[in-house]
């Protein structure tokens, strides 16, 4: 796999693939940036974007992740101690889940999106950035009738980020499109340039493969599952025989393989009884997608090997929850 290749795996959307080639081609010094609130305990939502991170460090990229208190806290997620307690939990997280420390530099919003010439240039953007447009990129905010005018200026900030955190590329879920999109139309309007940007894919729902996973709204498995939550969770969870023609659902089995378990391991093994035809072995994703769609492989047995495979990828975090919080 090329440097490239290495980039933009698992990628739903490559904007652009000229400007993401480049920085491929020559990654040494390079720093892609996430962003994220502090905001609880890191589930699989977070730690898809951790894989492209790791992606982007095998590649030869440095990383930022942003702990975004002072988003947090326009958003309405406690207190300014509260919120720095958890990025401190985060960070910690990251790094079990398996983060190089030496190539990740973890940064607070507070650090820099407090000082004067940020709070100008977020001035200047405001100025340069209509109503509606910044209401477009809002789109994961809480909005209707409930919207803040803190809710507006959010995305702004996200944006104004890419620029104070020195990145080339900006990583985020197809959640993060807008922000990303209005960051490539107005920083160039405030004397900066524009970055690349990666999207990562959304998980379906667990149990209906609608959706996204959410620990808001339906199941999700996070660091501090143990390992019997996580069975019964994957057992649970929707796994049709055949892809939906319509496109309407998807198999969330299926994509956590995809995305989780592959980029991570270089095989993966189905344990089975003898009786029923014994072991299978994928250095593959398709490979096993292709067998569980053609009833070559049963969708309990497929099961049990995601529970297997996840519970490996986030025991690290799991003992480090729990160190934090004997301390």
């Amino acid at each position: 796999m090329d440097a490239y290749e290495l980039v933009t795996r698992n990628a739903t959307e490559v904007v652009t693939e000229e400007e993401v080639q480049e920085l491929a081609d020559d990654p040494q010094g390079k720093r892609a940036y996430v962003g994220y609130e502090p905001s609880g305990v890191l589930h699989l939502g977070h730690l898809l974007a951790a894989n492209k991170l790791i992606d982007l460090q095998d590649a030869g990229m440095d990383v930022v992740v942003l702990l975004a208190d002072v988003h947090a806290y326009l958003n309405d997620k406690g207190t300014f101690e509260e919120i720095r307690e958890t990025a401190e939990q985060m960070k910690a997280q990251f790094l079990a889940f398996g983060l190089d420390e030496d190539a990740t530099e973890f940064v607070l919003g507070s650090d820099y999106q407090l000082d004067e010439e940020y709070e100008l240039d977020l001035h200047a953007l405001q100025v340069e950035t209509s109503l509606k447009r910044a209401q477009r990129a809002m789109a994961e905010i809480q909005g209707g009738d409930t919207a803040k005018v803190s809710h507006v200026v959010y995305p702004l900030m996200q944006a104004l980020d890419i620029e104070y955190l020195d990145v080339d590329l900006a990583i985020g879920g197809m959640d993060q499109r807008k922000v990303h999109m209005l960051a490539r139309e107005e920083l160039p309007s405030v004397g900066y340039e524009k970055r690349p940007a990666l999207h990562t894919p959304i998980i379906g729902d667990l149990t209906t493969g609608e959706g996204k996973m959410s620990s808001s709204s339906g199941v999700t498995i996070s660091l501090e599952d143990s390992t019997e939550d996580l069975e019964e969770k994957v057992n649970s969870a929707f796994c049709p025989p055949e892809r939906d023609p319509e496109g309407d659902l998807v198999n969330p089995v299926l994509e956590l393989f995809q995305y989780h378990v592959f980029p991570r391991f270089e095989a993966v093994v189905v344990e089975r009884p003898e009786e029923y035809g014994g072991d299978l072995e994928y250095d593959d994703y398709e490979d096993l997608a292709s067998d569980l769609e053609s009833g070559e492989l049963h969708p309990a047995d497929a099961k049990s090997a995601l529970a297997d495979y996840l519970d490996r990828l986030i025991a690290p975090g799991r003992e480090r929850l729990r160190e934090i919080r004997d301390e």
